[in-house]
């Protein structure tokens, strides 16, 4: 073992990398529906291994957190500045509100317990479960000109108030929002979540409705009712539930467009959602094997809504513009708004940057990607230079110091890199041709640089994470439990009371603007149903800028 432990402290990357891998499989590991996540696993892994006294250069973790910075900003920037523009304006307002209210409980609880700011933000970052209150407040203690005993001895405090009130953060949160809140405000969550969708449109939450599965067969057609008649005519006969894409007549096959007449014995290609074919198919005929008339190629492309014409009209106005032509047949599988995964309301507003995932024939769908702005076909390849320069100039705007009144005042280098973040992923959003980061890559760097800080923090923080523990463990989590619980219970009370939400949105809201994913989880566990993830995206954009800011404040007044 002293061998093992003398080469860990000779290569201290190996240290690193360790730390990463216990973490994310502890994290990943689950006792009922409780984990503690890979970024608490992480941290605690970290304080475990660094025991073996491993010291790591700061600037290990600096690089790791713009990395990490810049990849929340960028998936978010879309989100908030569409929010900061548009009707979401009241979401934004909100979720600023919690974000005061969750800092200004961390403050008061930090003075009155006599803590002081390095303990305040890890406090804050734990009990609110924003993992950015901890890496830009490591960046600015850092800078602040503590001689190097006091910065060794309060950055080891920010991991302890942190380790212990994170647990906590993220499971009351979750029970706090899908169990506790309904029962407050005394409303039914999955039949709220139920009524939102009919008075929007279907929804796809229970994985039965006719957005899901698409297929197309052949069928010789003898009913009296179709021959004769145009694709026009059938596809209305059939309530655009159908849709006839190619016909065969005797060795020829053609391609419909909307005047092609359909004749006896004529072999059609149907396709439709499956409910839709099993339904109508005693109404077309025969059912026929025919392999090359179904043998058209069909593509799944992720089309990202680009063009201003489109935008901010409802996804049932698009659907009934472009997707319904007769003889297309082209499908929507998926909607996804900022990585999350929507539900596919007739009258939700489409926004620009928004991802639809559309099914049909391969010409078919490269019209719809060429009317409603870029087909994003999968690339491996990142716009590392894009990323690189963003970075950069993030963190030079955030390194300039501004005095007033004689005091030094920026927002640091964390902070711009963020800004740069959400910067870059609007302008990539909206001028799809460069800055390409494909979202395996934006996961590598999302989870690898908060981990990879989060390894280089527990590791140099382990000396003096025993005895820390020791001084304020009891204290730091009832501490934390009520940063938890004040920022829900004002969100709640504002949600509900002063900017009334519908209560899914509300609790989405609240889930979001606390940028807790295990509650947002909690909440479609709950309401069987993905509408909570409407309010969620606004408020989680908003937090994690929102808190990156007022972390300057926790360090200030400290």
């Amino acid at each position: 073992m002293s061998s093992v432990i003398a080469t860990i402290q000779k290569y201290p990357e190996i240290a690193i990398y360790l730390t990463i891998a216990i973490g994310f499989w502890v994290g990943n590991l689950k006792i009922g529906n409780f984990s503690l996540g890979t970024v608490t696993s992480t941290l605690l892994a970290g304080l475990l291994i660094g025991q073996a006294n491993i010291s790591l250069p700061p600037v290990l973790q600096s690089t790791f957190f713009a990395m990490f910075l810049f990849a929340v900003g960028y998936a978010v920037g879309p989100q908030f500045v569409r929010a900061l523009r548009s009707d979401g304006l009241p979401q934004v307002v909100f979720a600023v509100l919690v974000c005061i209210s969750g800092l200004v409980t961390a403050v008061i609880l930090g003075k009155l317990l006599g803590y002081n700011a390095a303990l305040t933000a890890g406090l804050l970052s734990g009990g609110y479960t924003n993992s950015t209150v901890l890496g830009v407040a490591t960046d600015l203690i850092s800078q602040s000109g503590l001689d190097p005993q006091q910065l060794k001895m309060a950055l080891s405090l920010m991991p302890v108030a942190y380790a212990v009130t994170y647990p906590f953060g993220t499971a009351g949160s979750a029970w706090i929002l899908a169990t506790l809140a309904p029962k407050m405000l005394k409303f039914d969550l999955a039949a709220e979540c139920e009524a939102y969708e009919k008075a929007h449109g279907t929804g796809v939450g229970n994985g039965t409705t006719a957005y899901r599965e698409f297929s197309a067969r052949a069928f010789r057609v003898n009913n009296p009712e179709l021959i004769g008649k145009s694709v026009r005519e059938i596809e209305r006969l059939f309530n655009h539930e159908i849709f006839v894409r190619r016909v065969r007549n005797g060795n020829r096959i053609v391609d419909c467009d909307d005047c092609t007449v359909i004749h006896e014995n004529d072999v059609v290609a149907f396709s439709g959602s499956l409910s839709a074919l099993i339904a109508y198919q005693d109404r077309f005929g025969v059912e026929v094997k025919d392999v090359p008339l179904l043998d058209f190629s069909t593509e799944l492309l992720d089309l990202v809504v680009t063009n201003r014409a489109y935008a901010n009209k409802t996804l049932g106005e698009i659907l009934r513009t472009l997707f319904g032509k007769p003889g297309r047949g082209v499908f929507l599988t998926k909607f996804v708004r900022s990585d999350l995964a929507m539900p596919l309301n007739s009258e939700i507003t489409i926004q620009r940057g928004d991802v639809l995932t559309i099914l049909g024939a391969k010409e078919d769908v490269a019209k719809i990607a060429k009317e409603l702005g870029y087909a994003d076909r999968p690339l491996e390849n990142s716009d590392m230079a894009f990323m690189g320069f963003g970075i950069v100039v993030g963190s030079l705007l955030g390194a300039i110091t501004v005095h007033v009144a004689g005091i030094p005042l920026s927002f640091g280098t964390s902070v711009g890199a963020i800004v740069a973040g959400i910067f870059c992923g609007y302008l990539r959003s909206t001028k799809r041709t460069f800055g390409r980061i494909p979202g395996p890559a934006l996961w590598v760097f999302n989870n690898v640089g908060l981990n990879g800080f989060i390894a280089v923090i527990g590791l140099n923080a382990a000396p003096g994470f025993v005895s820390g523990l020791q001084t304020y463990g009891v204290t730091l989590f009832l501490a934390g439990t009520v940063v938890t619980m004040v920022p829900l219970f004002v969100g709640l009370f504002l949600g509900h009371y002063v900017f009334k939400f519908n209560p899914a949105i509300m609790l989405g809201a609240c889930a979001g603007a606390r940028s807790t994913t295990a509650a947002l989880g909690a909440l479609q566990d709950a309401g069987r149903s993905k509408v909570p993830a409407l309010g969620y995206t606004i408020g989680y954009a908003v937090s994690r800028l929102v808190m990156a800011v007022l972390t300057i404040v926790v360090v200030n007044v400290f």
